[in-house]
C-alpha cells in the first residue's frame, strides 16, 4: 500500500505532521515547483532563490533519512506548472492507494487541497499543522464574544499554555510585557552584529540561474544572497543570534541606522516561516538564556511575544477573517503604490533605505515596514491590495498568511480595527526619533510646510483630516484630532496645500 505526501514549499520540517510515524517503505513525498507558485505575485528573485533552494536541500535531507522523494523541477519539460496537475501525475506514476498532506497555510493552497477529493479518486487526509501552539478551533474559541481581539491578552493566554517565561502562575520579571523598553534608538558603533552569510553551494547556485532565466523581470537581486538554506544553516544562524546578538534584540527592536539593515534582529523569520526552525524550540532556548542568566528580560520577553504572542496571533485573525479580508478598505483608500516601492528611487530617506535594502536582501525588519514604507502608503492613501501584494511579493519570510494581516490590518488599518486598535500613522518626529535617517535628508523633518519640508508631516495632517469621519470616534486618535482642532484655519489650509502639492509629482 503507497501513501503519498506532498509536501508543500513552507513545510519543510522533518517532524511535519503528515509524515510522523509513516513506514518509510510505502510512502512516497512528493515535492514540487509549479510556475502558478511563482508568480502569482512578482516574488522577489531572491525569495524564490531562497525557497526552491531550501526545498532542494530538504528533498536531499528526506532521502538521507530514509524517505523516497518524488522531486518535480520547475525546469522539467513534463511540469504541468501547477500543484494539482502535478499531484495528477504522481497519482500515475505511483498509483497510490491514499494521500495525506498538511493543511494548508493560506486560504488559495486550502482550496486547492480542498478540490483534490471531487478531482481523484484517491482518498485524501489532512493534517492539522502542529506547529503552531493555537489551532484555528483554539484562537475561534478565544475570539467568541470578544468585542475587540487584542493581541495581549491571546499573548498572554499563549505564555499559560507553553509555560514560556512563567514563574508558577505569574509572568518572568513580574510583568507580562516590557515593550516600553524596547524603544531605544540605535548609536552607530563597532558593536553592532552582523548575520552569519552562507556562500551558495552547488545546489543554490544552480537555483540562482534558473531564477535570473525565468524571472530575470521580478524585483530584486541576488548578487547578495546569503541565506541558510538547510536546517543545520538555519540551527547556526539561530545560534549566531543567541550568543551575539539576542541581549540587545529588545532595547533596539524599533531603531533603524543609514546603512544598516539588520541591526539587532534575528534574520530567522524567513527559517521559520518555511519551516527549517521549529518556533517553539527556538523560544525555549531564548528563555534558558534569561534563566541562566545570558539576558535581560526585556530582551527575552519581547523575542518570546514576536514568536508565540504576534505570531500566533496573526495566524489567528488570518484564518478568523475568512479569505474576503484581503478585499477590506475601510479608509477607502484608492491611490496606486508609488514607482519607487519597485525601484527605490526617490529623494526621501527613511524610503529610499528601507526600498533599497529589501531590494538587496529580501529583507526590511518590522518598523522600516510598519512605520517607514507602511505609514508612507497610509498617509497617502494607497489601495490596500497594492500594498498587500508588494510586501508578498518582496520579503523572503512573507507568507500570505503572516503578511496580509501585519499588512491590512496592522499598518493600513484597512480592516477598520479588527486587529489594530489605531490606524500607525506617524509623521517625521517619530522617524527622526527612532532613526538617523533624516541627518542626511534632502528634506528637513522640523519644517511643516515649504520647498524642503519633510513630506511625512503635512501627509499626517492631511490623513487625519482626510480620514476624520472614519477615525475621530477613535478613543486613541482624540489627541491627534484635538490638536486638529486647535490650529488655525490658516495653517490646517497650508497643511493641505503642501500635502496636495506634493501628492501630484507622485502622478
Amino acid at each position: 500500500m503507497t501513501t503519498l505526501v506532498p509536501v508543500l514549499g513552507d513545510q519543510l520540517s522533518l517532524n511535519i505532521s503528515s509524515l510522523l510515524g509513516r513506514d518509510r517503505t510505502q510512502t512516497v513525498v512528493l515535492m514540487v515547483e509549479v510556475h502558478e507558485e511563482t508568480v502569482y505575485v512578482k516574488h522577489h528573485k531572491a525569495k524564490l532563490a531562497y525557497v526552491l533552494s531550501a526545498m532542494r536541500h530538504h528533498a536531499e535531507l528526506l532521502r538521507s533519512e530514509g524517505w523516497q522523494v518524488d522531486y518535480v523541477t520547475l525546469d522539467e519539460p513534463e511540469n504541468a506548472g501547477s500543484f494539482t496537475g502535478e499531484l495528477a501525475r504522481a497519482i500515475e506514476r505511483h498509483a497510490p492507494e491514499h494521500i495525506c498532506v498538511t493543511e494548508a497555510g493560506e486560504w488559495r493552497v486550502k482550496a486547492m487541497l480542498d478540490s483534490w477529493p471531487d478531482r481523484f479518486d484517491v482518498p485524501v487526509t489532512l493534517y492539522t499543522d502542529d506547529r503552531f501552539l493555537a489551532s484555528h478551533a483554539e484562537f475561534e474559541a478565544w475570539a467568541e464574544g470578544r468585542k475587540q481581539l487584542r493581541m495581549e491578552y491571546f499573548y498572554r493566554d499563549m505564555r499559560r499554555k507553553s509555560g514560556l517565561l512563567m514563574d508558577g502562575n505569574d509572568p518572568a520579571g513580574g510583568q507580562w510585557n516590557y515593550d516600553a523598553e524596547n524603544r531605544k534608538p540605535a548609536q552607530r558603533d563597532s558593536a553592532i552584529p552582523r548575520p552569519l552569510h552562507f556562500t551558495p553551494d552547488a545546489i543554490t547556485r544552480d537555483v540562482m540561474q534558473l531564477v535570473a532565466s525565468h524571472f530575470g523581470d521580478h524585483i530584486g537581486s541576488m548578487d547578495s544572497f546569503g541565506f541558510a538554506v538547510t536546517r543545520a544553516d538555519a540551527l547556526k544562524q539561530q545560534t549566531h543570534f543567541l550568543d551575539h546578538v539576542l541581549a540587545h534584540f529588545g532595547d533596539f527592536q524599533d531603531a533603524m541606522l543609514t546603512d544598516e539593515p539588520f541591526l539587532w534582529h534575528s534574520i530567522l523569520s524567513p527559517y521559520i516561516n518555511s519551516g527549517l526552525l521549529d518556533p517553539l524550540e527556538l523560544c525555549k532556548e531564548v528563555e534558558q538564556r534569561y534563566r541562566d542568566g545570558y539576558i535581560p528580560i526585556n530582551a527575552a520577553e519581547g523575542f518570546v511575544r514576536q514568536v508565540i504572542g504576534w505570531r500566533e496571533y496573526v495566524r489567528g485573525i488570518y484564518w478568523l477573517a475568512g479569505p474576503d479580508y484581503v478585499l477590506r478598505n475601510a479608509l477607502g483608500a484608492k491611490r496606486p503604490l508609488p514607482s519607487f516601492y519597485w525601484t527605490g528611487q526617490t529623494d526621501m530617506h527613511c524610503l529610499s533605505q528601507a526600498i533599497g535594502q529589501t531590494r538587496e536582501f529580501a529583507y526590511a525588519h518590522h518598523i522600516q515596514r510598519l512605520m517607514i514604507t507602511g505609514n508612507f502608503a497610509l498617509l497617502i492613501g494607497v489601495d490596500p491590495q497594492e500594498v498587500h501584494e508588494w510586501y508578498l511579493a518582496v520579503y523572503a519570510d512573507a507568507y500570505e498568511w503572516v503578511e496580509l494581516p501585519n499588512t491590512l490590518g496592522m499598518s493600513q488599518f484597512a480592516d477598520g480595527g479588527m486587529l489594530a486598535s489605531k490606524p500607525y500613522a506617524a509623521s517625521g518626529a517619530y522617524i527622526n526619533r527612532m532613526s538617523d535617517y533624516c541627518r542626511t535628508c534632502r528634506y528637513d523633518v522640523k519644517s511643516k510646510t515649504g520647498p524642503d519640508a519633510c513630506p511625512f508631516n503635512a501627509l499626517y495632517w492631511d490623513f487625519i483630516a482626510r480620514n476624520e469621519a472614519t477615525l475621530r470616534g477613535n478613543p486613541r486618535m482624540a489627541m491627534p484630532y484635538k490638536n486638529w482642532e486647535r490650529m488655525s484655519a490658516a495653517d490646517k489650509s497650508a497643511l493641505q496645500r503642501q500635502a496636495t502639492k506634493f501628492l501630484e509629482t507622485l502622478g
